[in-house]
């Protein structure tokens, strides 16, 4: 294996121990929402919308400076 697969399966190892650690449930309030779930489920949920809204900035800002 060379040191980018080693690496991939470390930080892969190391986020499944992050989420077994953390099945305790929380309370996500949002302006007038409460919602009860698990840590198990939050964080890859929080991962998965920073990642969208990261992705839609730079198309925004991909065209916005294509056309400028």
């Amino acid at each position: 294996m060379n040191a980018k697969k080693w690496f991939l399966l470390v930080v892969g190892v190391l986020f499944l121990i992050i989420l077994i650690q953390n099945t305790q449930t929380v309370t996500l309030r949002l302006l007038f929402w409460k919602v009860s779930m698990s840590r198990i489920v939050l964080m890859p949920l929080t991962l998965l919308v920073g990642f969208a809204a990261g992705y839609a900035t730079a198309i925004i800002r991909g065209k916005a400076h294509s056309d400028g």
